[in-house]
């Protein structure tokens, strides 16, 4: 959204209007060229390609080391100056000295969506009993749904995967598409 340009949804969940993502890779390894991201340029892949049922005009995409600081300044970015309106990290997220990507994206949300999270951890665990070591957070900042993810490729996928069949209403529901909010409540009843 960009505006006041329009933002359409089919009824299918696929829009028809395009949104604007931010893939943010946490990792002191990556950040200072000791590791190559391989999250980050997948997850950018997903998003312009078939993986979600929704059409993605831009993705944004950057790398900073495990510094709340350096997390906030760059989702403040996003967020507040260039309105994007979906953002996922990647990394960050386990039970390591380092890991702050959720304490860094807390600070920063309006409201958390507990069940986006328990969604990512539910089929995760059906994946991999190492999901139960994950502490993602998911949430809304102004008009901006942002989700905390994996930092493996592998896991970072998946949770995309597993959260994109809800981000079209949950997109909708952020940019007040009271049209196609209103389809989506009437197929459930």
């Amino acid at each position: 959204r960009k505006g006041s340009e329009a933002v359409e949804w089919t009824r299918e969940g696929t829009m028809t209007g395009a949104i604007t993502c931010g893939v943010l890779t946490v990792s002191d390894s990556c950040s200072a060229g000791l590791a190559e991201d391989k999250s980050g340029p997948n997850l950018q892949r997903m998003l312009l390609g078939d993986a979600t049922p929704f059409a993605v005009d831009r993705v944004v995409r950057a790398c900073v080391p495990d510094e709340e600081a350096m997390i906030q300044l760059t989702l403040r970015q996003w967020i507040d100056v260039d309105r994007l309106d979906l953002v996922l990290t990647s990394g960050g997220t386990g039970f390591a000295p380092r890991d702050v990507t959720p304490e860094a994206v807390r600070g920063l949300l309006d409201k958390e969506a507990p069940g986006l999270v328990t969604l990512m951890i539910t089929r995760s665990l059906a994946v991999t009993p190492f999901a139960a070591l994950s502490r993602p957070v998911c949430g809304v900042r102004g008009r901006t749904l942002v989700a905390t993810l994996p930092g493996s490729t592998k896991g970072s996928s998946e949770c995309l995967e597993f959260l994109a069949p809800v981000l079209p209403h949950a997109l909708n529901l952020l940019g007040e598409d009271s049209k196609e909010v209103s389809a989506t409540h009437g197929t459930l009843g």
